[in-house]
């Protein structure tokens, strides 16, 4: 098996060297910056399996970074590593394209769990089973590059947004709770809320439906979550 490539950005000595060296102590390896800009450019031009991101950092902050890897339809895993920890900064990690959000001061064992669960995530999201173009009535989405052709012409989706899609359609006719999804595609230690959920299925529907509003092909189960359905049919509930 390929060793996991890490990228560790963080500026505070003492802790980057503890995560530098269990994870190499777990067989991966590390690259490790201290400052947010040196941290964008070795994303951007480096081939990392996941990203360890601190948010409060000389030169640019961790969310700025995010964003601009996102922008750059980058999709390498970013794990953000942080003081700020209040759920507006969890979701706002989350919005900016993040896939896990790890509060300090934490365990080295809670740090290690998360990586893997990330990477576990990300060969699921990997399996060639649901590679290329998937349709759905006369339109696509291509889960390979996240983009797609809808009523509305061309467009892009993130990794999350894609992840959520994929799970629905690999299931079809199935509804999918929002627990379920939560745990699929973020994982239970991310803790992120129902509204996370809501508010990318939102982003999908602008993507796919013709009209958003009354959705044809992700319904809503009320309460409950979400169904994809192949044959795109009026929902009966507005979602």
């Amino acid at each position: 098996m390929t060793k996991a490539h890490i990228l560790l950005v963080e500026d505070e000595l003492s802790l980057a060297e503890g995560v530098k060296l269990n994870l190499e102590m777990e067989d991966m390896t590390c690259d490790w910056v201290m400052r947010g800009d040196e941290g964008l450019q070795r994303i951007l031009s480096g081939s990392y399996d996941l990203v360890l991101l601190d948010v409060m950092l000389p030169g640019m902050d961790g969310f700025s970074v995010c964003d601009r890897v996102r922008a750059a339809k980058n999709r390498t895993p970013i794990l953000f590593l942080t003081a700020k920890n209040t759920e507006d900064d969890r979701v706002l990690g989350f919005e900016t394209g993040g896939d896990d959000y790890l509060g300090k001061p934490f365990q080295v064992r809670e740090l290690l769990l998360r990586i893997r669960a990330i990477l576990r995530r990300e060969a699921w999201y990997r399996d060639r089973a649901m590679a290329g173009r998937q349709r759905f009535g006369p339109h696509w989405v291509d889960f390979e590059n996240y983009c797609g052709d809808g009523p509305h012409g061309p467009f892009q989706l993130g990794v999350k947004e894609c992840m959520i899609l994929k799970l629905l359609m690999e299931q079809p006719g199935r509804v999918i709770s929002r627990t379920e999804l939560l745990d699929k595609v973020w994982g239970e230690e991310a803790y992120p809320t129902s509204r996370t959920v809501d508010n990318f299925i939102v982003r999908i529907r602008r993507a796919m439906e013709a009209d958003p509003h009354r959705p044809h092909w992700v319904h809503t189960a009320r309460s409950v979550g979400y169904m994809f359905d192949p044959e795109g049919r009026p929902s009966r509930e507005e979602p």
